[in-house]
Formats: structure tokens, sequence, C-alpha cells
């Protein structure tokens, strides 16, 4: 086995926790982001954060609350300054540029408010094409793709452009192409913040679904109280620290992490 392939495995199945504990899909311990500049900006002080695999979780916060840094480090778009992120029990910090790569091509699903789907291919190539550093085959992509998007309502129009679709359908795509690899955790940025209300509550009315029915971890960053009521675990941020966790029962002390 090729020593992309063991870590490509070792990311799908990071096996059971410890003494039937769940296992833990994301974590983050006393992490630190320290932007460079004039004086240095600290986006998060020392948060710690554990997701297990089926959870469904909103973390909520103003602007400027490092809600989007958290979500960049628990993507592995960017790395911490200081303290430990592991994604599907793998330390982000041990891995190179293309082993990276070759994580969130296993094991994250991104959706973003923008879409970011390319509107010269149909809607099945644009999930297709998101399965290309899977290692899998393009009939086997091609078919898993379908499936999903059969899962979000969109079977009907898998030769439609994006240009031929709503916006509440074209986040419909955006989230088949996410979970269409069956990754360990989904990771949405502001999921609705592009929608009417209508469609934004059918958004969250599927990723609901999918955390039900097939499992898939999701956690959402949101500004949005409405949106983070509808996850069953809310995580609230405040000037780069975790304030209050509904899995850790009361509000967490001023200035505290998890």
């Amino acid at each position: 086995m090729s020593r992309r392939a063991a870590m490509t495995t070792r990311a799908r199945e990071p096996g059971p926790g410890p003494a039937g504990a769940p296992e833990l899909v994301l974590e983050l311990q006393t992490v630190t982001k320290v932007y460079l500049a004039r004086p240095p900006v600290p986006a998060l002080q020392g948060v710690s954060l554990s997701v297990a695999a089926g959870e469904l979780v909103a973390v909520l916060g103003p602007s400027g609350s490092g809600k989007t840094t958290l979500l960049h480090l628990a993507g592995t778009l960017d790395r911490p300054t200081a303290g430990t992120v592991r994604v599907a029990g793998l330390d982000v910090r041990t891995l190179g540029d293309r082993q990276l790569a070759g994580l969130r091509a296993a094991s994250i699903g991104f959706v973003f408010q923008q879409f970011f789907l390319a509107e010269h291919q149909t809607v099945l190539d644009n999930v297709a094409d998101g399965l290309l550093y899977a290692g899998v085959s393009p009939a086997q992509r091609r078919a898993q793709a379908a499936a999903a998007l059969e899962r979000g309502g969109l079977g009907h129009k898998l030769a439609a452009r994006p240009t031929q679709l709503s916006g509440g359908e074209r986040q419909r795509v955006a989230i088949a192409r996410a979970v269409a690899g069956q990754p360990a955790i989904v990771l949405a940025d502001e999921p609705t913040g592009n929608l009417d209300q209508a469609a934004g509550a059918a958004i969250l009315d599927l990723l609901g679904q999918l955390n039900q029915d097939a499992g898939t971890t999701i956690v959402v960053v949101t500004h949005d109280r409405q949106v983070a009521a509808r996850m069953r675990r809310q995580v609230r941020m405040l000037d780069g620290r975790i304030i209050s966790d509904s899995a850790a029962g009361p509000d967490l002390a001023e200035g505290g992490t998890q």
C-alpha cells in the first residue's frame, strides 16, 4: 500500500474511542492563531473543541469572533500558531502539503456561502469533480455524485448547469459535492447566507436529514441564532474564545475554553 493510500485509509477509519467512547472526528486542543500584522491580530486564543462522529453542531458568533478562523483550521486550510488540530485522528502538524490535500479529499467536505460551482459544467460533473482526488474511478465518481444529488432532491437535474438553478438548488449541489465521498466531517460556512428564508430553511432541513439518516457529522459556522437553534449542539464564540457550549452544560466561565 502506498503512503498516500495508507494515510487515506487511516483518515477514513480512525477507529473507535477508548472504552466505547464516541469516535472523535475533530479535535482542537488549546489552539491559538495569531495573524502577523502591526500589531499582531489574535484570532483564536487557546480554543479547545471536540466533535464526535454523528454530531450536528453550530459554531455561533458575530463577525470577528474567530469562528471562520476555527473553520479554516478544522478544514486544514490554515495551520495554528500553537496547539493541536486533529482531523479523523490525524495530527495536521505532522502532515506535509500533499498529505493535507489527501486528508481533505478523503475526510472533509466543504459547503460555502458562495457555492463555488463551475458554471460551464453540468450539475453531475460539478459533484463528480469533487471526488477527483479521492482515488476512485471516473465511473464510480459519477455514480457517487448521482446518488448524492438524488439524496439532495436533484436527481432530475443531473444535466442542468448551475445558471439554470435557483440559489437553493445551487446550495443543494454544493452539499451533494461535500457529502458524495462520505467524508468524516462536513464543514459549512454560512450555508444559508445567500438564500431567502424559505430556501435557507430547506437547506437546514437537508443538513438535518443527512445527519439523521446518513449519520453525517456536520459543523455549521453562522452568525444567525435561528440557524444555530436548528443544530443539536451550539458552541458560542466571542473575541477568539469559546464562551459557551451546550454539550458542556451552563455557559463557560468568562474567558474560558472548553
